[in-house]
């Protein structure tokens, strides 16, 4: 696993993956365990977000890694009328929210916490050639000081297993996690499967300074367009060339500067507001559970209609709360409907880091 991929996995401190964002890096992981492991059945449709492009750091304080010159020749996408009518509602409703509800303060020596709890879903085939499928948790904390230029912690769990197929795939799983956890790193390097605590200044874990979109540094997010139809062309721009389709993509960028604490309350309307016109958007689900918390889910289904990204809003405060990966189809051993993996996310300010 590239360092890319470890911070990718960060989302999982608030995400995410969904959930799905993992799947990529995770089935990789397992073939270099287990060379003739495998995943769930693949339709095309599963989105596999490429780690190169972007990480986020934990949810509500993902961010976005990977900047890039924008080509002069960049194609925006005609307008197909944007996201369907309640989708566009609850969205619009979610910025005007944003702006009303006040930005946590962080006063010097404080941390803004983001705390964040994810389950996700796995599949391999067993040396036996049995496709097994189980879940696991990994939550984490990521602590942003308020001088955005000093050090950042970030405490990730371990990840664990917490749901199996059958006794003998328990068997299969705990022995495949503790392989991991025990494997030696290259030079001391953080193994993401047993965890432990990053630290870094300004948040450049692993060298790489903190983005609140492709291209745009958190500490330059003043600089980005706030007229909604400005802000999702330049994400059209950035984005080129990378995912199933141009919708899908700005919607999964969307989707990550959403998760970020730090992005302030006029940069997440005008998200949320550029969100309601991307064609393909749908109101999900009218209340959608994350944690024992409530919110509306609006969604993206991916191109073949395998499953749906979905980002959960608690209507209240126009803040994102979680975020889930469901099935549309039937895979085995997972019906249509299945949640394969989700993330809550809470924000909190507090006195003291690890």
């Amino acid at each position: 696993m590239d360092d890319l991929q470890l911070l990718r996995e960060m989302r999982s401190d608030v995400g995410t993956p969904p959930p799905a964002t993992l799947a990529r890096g995770r089935n990789a992981l397992l073939r270099k365990i287990d060379p003739g492991s495998g995943a769930m059945p693949d339709d095309g449709s599963r989105r596999r977000r490429v780690v190169t492009r972007r990480f986020t750091l934990a949810a509500a304080a993902a961010l976005v890694l990977v900047g890039g010159t924008v080509a002069a020749d960049v194609l925006i996408p005609a307008s197909k009328g944007g996201a369907s009518a309640e989708a566009a509602e609850v969205l619009n409703k979610a910025a005007a929210a944003t702006i009303k509800t006040s930005d946590p303060v962080v006063k010097p020596g404080q941390y803004l916490k983001v705390d964040t709890k994810a389950v996700y879903g796995g599949s391999l085939v067993n040396s036996s050639g049995k496709q097994i499928f189980w879940k696991s948790t990994q939550n984490g904390q990521l602590y942003i000081p308020a001088d955005l230029s000093a050090e950042w912690v970030w405490n990730r769990e371990e990840r664990n297993p917490v749901e199996f197929q059958d006794e003998e795939s328990k068997a299969d799983i705990l022995a495949m996690y503790a392989q991991q956890k025990a494997e030696r790193t290259p030079n001391g390097e953080f193994n993401p499967q047993a965890g432990g605590v990053l630290r870094a200044k300004g948040g450049a874990f692993l060298g790489h300074e903190p983005q609140v979109l492709i291209g745009t540094s958190l500490k330059d997010a003043a600089s980005l367009p706030r007229d909604p139809q400005k802000l999702l062309d330049l994400i059209y721009e950035r984005t080129k060339g990378a995912g199933k389709t141009p919708e899908l993509e700005a919607f999964v960028t969307i989707s990550d500067g959403l998760r970020m604490g730090a992005v302030p309350a006029d940069l997440r309307a005008a998200m949320y507001k550029a969100a309601a016109l991307i064609p393909g958007v749908v109101m999900a689900d009218k209340q959608a559970t994350v944690d024992g918390r409530k919110g509306i889910a609006i969604g993206m289904p991916l191109p073949g209609g395998g499953s749906r990204d979905d980002i959960i809003i608690d209507p209240s405060t126009g803040l994102v709360i979680g975020e889930r990966d469901i099935l549309l189809k039937d895979y085995p051993g997972a019906p249509a409907g299945t949640v394969q993996s989700w993330t809550a996310i809470k924000t909190s300010v507090v006195d003291s880091a690890p």
